[in-house]
């Protein structure tokens, strides 16, 4: 089995040199590395050329199109039996290609997609987003583990496809947002058997600061609507519960200050506040136990609840500025 590793990359060459370091100790080698450089201006080929006489890697630049198209000019150059996508954030276990190669033999996957989690080097900050995207707690428990809800979707950072995959779906048709999701929906469609590898797992950096993490969940709220105007069905009651998040806090926000300017005068929102206050409350404290637990740290427990906050927020508001877009007001999008 022989496998092609597909890594898009904009911008980030320190990052592609942290990707392929680990690269190195697989301990299954038989494997190739395609970079394509998506149009970068901080181009990475002088740090790929350090790895040319211990790596089969090999290194091409396009013009930018986004990260799905990246992906597919990997794909037409490939050369394995499976295709492997990666995301250039990402740091690889010694023994990933092994477990994914047991995974696909045990179950017979066309497709798959693995876990990530956060590695010991990572920052604070990257702990605690990294516990947030795989949180219960979170929109963590609808994304890539054992207990996720319904039908398992394969996400871009660890992803793989075989051969006949690509050959007859053509790869991804969404070169930005949430293009992850709709080539799963539809190798799924098309009667490929797509699962989870839970043991074929990469540690995922994502973004360094809470900014850069709202503006990405923000648009991951965004995709989902997107998704559900090419697939209605996908569109499950769970999906909305982060923008049911943020209507509450809005509601409870409104509440409180009128509460304090009516010194509680009325009684329906002074109880309906009390009951509010109190939910959010017990929601944090079990959000940071569970972080404090999972984590081994209270300062990542700490910015865990910043970053769960963060991401709900983000991904809800997302998808209310996404869903009044295109469905609620269509027309003012071409006024």
């Amino acid at each position: 089995m022989f496998f092609s590793i597909i890594i898009p990359l904009y911008n980030r060459p320190v990052e592609i040199k942290e990707l392929l370091q680990p690269l190195l100790d697989q301990q299954y080698q038989d494997f190739e590395v395609i970079i394509v450089e998506d149009g970068s201006r901080n181009k990475a080929d002088h740090i790929i050329d350090q790895f040319k006489d211990r790596l089969d890697v090999h290194y091409f630049f396009k013009e930018n199109e986004g990260q799905g198209f990246a992906r597919n000019y990997g794909f037409e150059r490939a050369k394995g039996d499976y295709f492997i996508v990666f995301d250039s954030d990402i740091i690889v276990p010694s023994d990933y290609l092994l477990k994914v190669k047991a995974g696909i033999e045990k179950d017979g996957l066309d497709a798959f997609g693995g876990p990530d989690a956060a590695h010991p080097s990572f920052t604070a900050i990257q702990k605690a987003i990294s516990y947030s995207m795989t949180s219960p707690f979170t929109t963590g428990g609808i994304r890539g583990n054992k207990k996720h809800v319904g039908q398992f979707h394969p996400r871009s950072f660890n992803l793989g496809i075989s051969r006949r995959v690509w050959e007859q779906t053509g790869g991804f048709k969404l070169s930005r947002r949430s293009e992850d999701i709709e080539f799963s929906i539809r190798m799924i469609n098309s009667g490929f058997k797509v699962g989870l590898i839970p043991d074929a797992f990469v540690y995922h950096k994502r973004r360094t600061s809470f900014a850069q993490f709202y503006k990405q969940t923000h648009s991951f709220g965004k995709g989902r609507i997107d998704i559900y105007k090419m697939y209605p069905a996908e569109l499950k009651p769970v999906h909305a519960l982060p923008s049911v998040f943020v209507l509450g806090l809005v509601v409870l926000f409104m509440i409180n200050v009128i509460n304090l300017l009516t010194m509680n005068g009325i009684y329906i929102l002074s109880l309906l506040g009390t009951l509010g206050n109190c939910l959010l409350l017990l929601y944090t404290i079990m959000l940071f136990l569970h972080a404090l637990i999972t984590c081994r740290s209270l300062k990542v427990a700490v910015l865990a609840v910043v970053a769960a906050f963060t991401q709900l927020i983000a991904y809800g508001s997302g998808f209310i500025s996404q869903y009044s877009k295109q469905l609620l007001y269509p027309e003012k999008k071409n006024s």
